[in-house]
């Protein structure tokens, strides 16, 4: 048999202690709480951001000289009664805003092809659909 007083196990008790006994259900608890809290994290956000209100898409754009570009998009609504506003760019060769135009959708089908002509300051090179809000839903897309 082993000295008690020499035994490594009850030195190291001695030196370092035991683990507590509830610190374990604590930790194990608390991470099924933020797991729980996590999921239900993702559920909301793929609710809410998954199917917006409104969504846009660019089809094409034809410069129309040097001070118009006229525009051709695509609007997609979950409900035809949301009322709905797109924002259009023109953007010179240099890379600078050089028109940009809100277009509001108001009535008319839950998916529509529009056209818009944005005036410019001189001459766009390119056009870019920043995206449609609606009241529902304040960020672009």
């Amino acid at each position: 048999m082993t000295d008690p007083a020499t035994d490594p196990a009850t030195d190291l008790v001695q030196r370092y202690g035991t683990r507590s006994p509830g610190r374990r259900p604590v930790v194990v608890v608390l991470a099924v709480v933020l797991l729980v809290a996590g999921a239900a994290w993702v559920v909301w956000v793929t609710g809410y951001h998954g199917r917006p209100t409104v969504q846009s898409q660019l089809v094409g754009y034809q410069v129309r000289g040097e001070h118009a570009v006229r525009t051709t998009f695509t609007v997609a609504r979950r409900d035809s009664a949301v009322a709905a506003s797109c924002l259009l760019q023109a953007v010179a060769a240099d890379h600078s805003v050089v028109g940009e135009l809100t277009v509001p959708v108001r009535s008319g089908p839950a998916h529509a092809r529009l056209t818009a002509t944005v005036r410019t300051e001189r001459r766009a090179t390119t056009v870019d659909l920043l995206g449609c809000t609606s009241p529902d839903q304040p960020g672009r897309r």
